[in-house]
Formats: C-alpha cells, structure tokens, sequence
C-alpha cells in the first residue's frame, strides 16, 4: 500500500446546525444513523435531503381504498412513500407495480420497500419495479398479461431527491448541469433542448406551460444566450436579464424562475403528452370497479385530469368521478410547504 493509499481521508464536517450544500448534508442521507437530526429538519418543515415527503397520503389510501389480494399500480414510484402504504393494504396475496423513469432512483426505492415492507415469506413478484414511462403501462399490461389494476395511482409532483440535487439540473436554487431529464441516461438534456429550439417555440412553452406574461421577452433572452447556457444558474441569468430592477431573491423574481423552470423541465420530459397517452389508456388498465388517484401540481395537469375523467364519465367508461378537487389540510400545508399547491382527483372504472 502506497503512502496515500495509506492516510487517512478525514471526513466532510457537517458545517453548523444548517447545512447549505447538498453534498454537505450527509446526516440526512442516511436517516437510519442519525434518525435525531432528520426529524429537527422535519420539524422545521424542511425536506431532508435525498429524501421525500409523500402528499396526502391518508387522502389516497381512502380514495383507492386498497384491501388484501389487489393489483396495484404506482405509475410514478419516487421515493416509495405511497408505494409503502399501498403495499400494507394489499398484503397478504397483493401485488404492486412501481413504474418509474429515473433507474437511480427507482433502484434505491426498490431496496428501501423490499427491506421495510415486504415480508420474507412473501412470494416473488409481490412488488415488480419497472424502469419505464408511466405511459407505457398499457403496453406493458399487455405484453405480460396482467389482468388489470384493482388500484391505481399516479403522483405528477417532482420527487424532492432530483429537486434538491442540483446535479439533476431542475431547480435555479444551486448552480449546476443544466439537464432536467427524469432519466439522464435518454433524451435531450435541457441544455441541448434550448441550444436548439427556435425563439418562437420557447415563447409558446413559456406561455402554455407557464401563463408567464413575459413570454415572449424571456424567449428572446435564453434564445440570444442559446450557445452559453451550460448551467442552472446561466439560464437565471438569462431569465433574470428581462427584469433589471428585480433582485433575484424578490419574490416576482423568484415565481417567475420557478415557473420558467417548471415550463422548460415539463418539455424536456414530455411530460403532457405522456400524461394525455396515459389518460387516455387508464379504462385499459383498470379492472371494472377498479379505482384510479391522480396527485397533480400544475393547472395543466389538473386540467388534463378533469378533462379526461369527465369525458369517460359521460361515456360510460367511469361510474363514479370526484365532483370536486380535493387539497391537502391546512395541517400538512404548514408541515410540509411543498404540498400547498397538490390537487386530487380519483374515478372508478364502470
């Protein structure tokens, strides 16, 4: 062993009570060994890091009303929080598919539920994670010649691991690569979207995926900036150049960032387009009687949603559709901000 080999490497100090970089935060990714500081960040409403907080949980599980022995689909898995749940309502003799893009992720809330939740005398095929789009699963209940879905939820929300990890690219809080993608191992990143896309596209996405009223002025900023934009914090910049006498942490500033952003991630991913194709193929998966939630967190999802539930209504497609949208209590609103804007939709296939 070589004298390097040999010295000891001293560890990251946790700098103070709160820690500003992801990478610094390492008590909270590993809530098992310091479970103390997870639940003061908790405490404080605050998400630790590389985790997420599951919303409206108890909201869901009373609309799917999950019993033993059901087929369960999690179209969007995350970090397993509702995936856990539904798992101890269908056990014993249930089965969950956990369906999600990113394979890191996915990998991780497999070995998470198969530790915590799935009973050693359980048989194999209790829980199947499927690495893929969530509109796919129709095709996929085809290919392998699954019956149907007693239950069936899907959360649009972004997981809180990509949000904070500013290696992912999706939030202007923390500089760094300016990717987006759900799974960065497919597709374009963020960076050769906008490197790419003509002024006049990036105006009409900032105006459908983000009713932004300066679309067409951030359009032209990012569109001159196209062959420099590298970083989370070069496309602020970029967006910030449009309002010379905001400061970045203003409030409008920082709602017109978040929206930017959002706008520019929703098409990076395709994400209406795979919602519309899974809406449109839910009665499929459905078993009759089966029952499906929708978590969204955007007026373009929750408008997608409504759409769709009301015309299978009309059509005969639904029984039953929840007349009204149902929100979060003012309980978890205050413990956990990041579900202030959550909307509930649920129907049951006729």
């Amino acid at each position: 062993m070589s004298e390097e080999e040999g010295r000891h490497v001293r560890r990251k100090r946790y700098r103070g009570n709160h820690p500003r970089s992801f990478s610094e935060k390492y008590k909270e990714h590993d809530p098992q060994k310091y479970a103390q500081d997870l639940e003061r960040v908790l405490a404080r409403g605050d998400t630790p890091a590389g985790t997420h907080r599951s919303i409206m949980v108890k909201e869901i599980l009373e609309a799917l009303a999950p019993r033993p022995g059901d087929t369960a689909v999690d179209a969007t898995l995350g970090y397993g929080g509702h995936a856990k749940e539904i798992l101890k309502a269908i056990l014993p003799g249930g089965r969950l598919y956990g369906f999600d893009r990113d394979p890191l992720e996915l990998r991780r809330t497999t070995e998470r539920l198969s530790a915590s939740v799935i009973p050693p005398e359980a048989p194999d095929g209790t829980f199947v994670p499927v690495n893929a789009n969530f509109s796919t699963i129709a095709e996929y209940f085809a290919a392998s010649c699954i019956g149907g879905a007693d239950v069936f939820l899907a959360d649009l929300g972004l997981s809180s691991m990509q949000i904070d990890n500013p290696e992912r690219g999706f939030s202007y809080k923390q500089n760094g690569p300016l990717d987006m993608r759900m799974n960065s191992e497919k597709g374009q990143s963020a960076r050769e979207f906008l490197a790419e896309a003509p002024e006049g596209r990036l105006r009409d996405i900032l105006s459908a995926n983000a009713d932004e009223a300066m679309a067409a002025e951030i359009a032209r900023a990012i569109w001159l900036r196209r062959g420099s934009l590298a970083t989370t914090r070069d496309l602020a910049e970029a967006i910030c150049s449009v309002f010379p006498k905001l400061a970045f942490k203003d409030p409008e500033m920082t709602k017109t960032l978040r929206r930017c952003f959002q706008a520019i991630r929703i098409e990076v991913n395709g994400e209406f387009s795979s919602l519309e194709t899974l809406l449109a193929s839910l009665p499929s998966i459905l078993k009759p009687g089966g029952r499906a939630a929708f978590l969204s967190f955007h007026s373009g999802e929750d408008r997608r949603v409504e759409t769709a539930f009301e015309a299978g209504l009309a059509s005969g497609l639904y029984s039953f559709v929840s007349t009204d949208v149902i929100r979060p209590g003012h309980e978890e609103r205050y413990n956990n901000p990041r579900s202030t804007s959550a909307k509930l939709r649920w129907a049951i296939r006729a």
